[in-house]
């Protein structure tokens, strides 16, 4: 028997690209798909409800009424949602044919998959990568691997990689069932590094299906690089490595990743002239008690796992990667 499998579509003031991405989801050959669209307070100008209330009548549609945040309007999407498979995607996005089968068969491929992270590629030049899923370093940055490659590059064949970026991404509902959905105190941005750890540590696997395509608008949704996004880049970042670091290695690393933070903050302090690096980090070791008791509590239900974390790239490689700049 096909396993429902259930996609949820997040938007906010993005009808225009609705426009591209409920097409190409309808036009896949996988036959057993619960559509359900997240309308995160869309402006009556901008008229994404009307739209699809209009041209989808067969879509679920959730009105949130406000902009509630990345984490908390999705999780929304998958309490509502009933597949055996959840596969968030951006607004901004367009699926190529056959992307759904080919995520469903590397999620049923191996045992222990819980997460699949599709081949993502640039919407202006689809002959290069935006992700082939995410990895984690040893001083806690977090980028899309492959970033700006070649796809001729890629691999044929599924492999493990440490998450799906949750701009188009597969988690099987056994898994979240068991580690949580998406931490809602985020709102957005390493949410999906941080769900991909948890995923880890409980012993779950993320596979990379390379012939899961699908373009996207870098950053069409959110903007570039504004100082809001720096400020939730650096508090959540620290958030995640409380929560999911292991111990002895956190205290082995320490020089390392404190490196790699203060060049962060004299970057945005002296060069973008921007204190939001400083107060994001400053926030979450605020909140540090918070996080240590979310880590108690995965780990009281959990057998933890150990996690694999990536060779640090040279410091000019790794900050390009980290803000999204393709190296190549």
């Amino acid at each position: 028997m096909t396993k429902l499998v259930s996609v949820i579509v997040l938007n906010h003031n993005g009808q225009h690209y609705l426009a591209r991405c409920l097409p190409s989801i309808f036009a896949q050959d996988y036959p057993h798909v619960e559509m359900i669209v997240v309308d995160n307070g869309s402006s009556t100008e901008d008229g994404s409800v009307a739209w699809v209330k209009e041209y989808y009548p067969q879509v679920t549609l959730i009105e949130n009424g406000e902009n509630l945040g990345f984490c908390l309007a999705n999780n929304i999407g998958m309490r509502k949602s009933n597949g055996d498979y959840i596969i968030l995607l951006n607004n901004d996005t367009e699926l190529e044919p056959g992307f759904l089968s080919a995520m469903i068969d590397a999620a049923n491929s191996e045992t222990k998959v819980g997460m699949v992270a599709s081949q993502i590629l640039f919407d202006h030049d689809p002959t290069h990568l935006d992700s082939a899923g995410i990895e984690v370093d040893r001083a806690s940055m977090a980028w899309n691997r492959h970033l700006g490659l070649p796809v001729s590059q890629e691999p044929t064949e599924p492999l493990d990689v440490f998450g799906p970026s949750a701009a188009a991404g597969l988690y099987k509902r056994e898994m979240l069932d068991q580690i949580g959905l998406l931490d809602e105190d985020y709102f957005i941005y390493y949410e999906d590094v941080d769900l991909a750890w948890r995923g880890q540590r409980a012993g779950w696997r993320c596979l990379y299906a390379p012939k899961a395509r699908v373009r996207h608008i870098h950053s069409g949704t959110t903007g570039q690089w504004p100082s809001r996004k720096s400020y939730l880049m650096g508090r959540n970042k620290i958030r995640t490595m409380i929560k999911n670091y292991p111990t002895n290695a956190l205290w082995k690393n320490l020089p390392l990743i404190a490196i790699f933070e203060i060049a962060a903050i004299f970057y945005g302090l002296f060069v973008a002239h921007d204190t939001a690096p400083l107060r994001g980090r400053l926030t979450a070791l605020t909140e540090i008690r918070t996080y240590l008791a979310k880590r108690k509590q995965l780990g009281q239900t959990i057998s933890t796992h150990p996690v694999q974390l990536a060779t640090v790239k040279k410091p000019n490689i790794a900050w390009k990667m980290h803000r999204g700049i393709p190296t190549h």
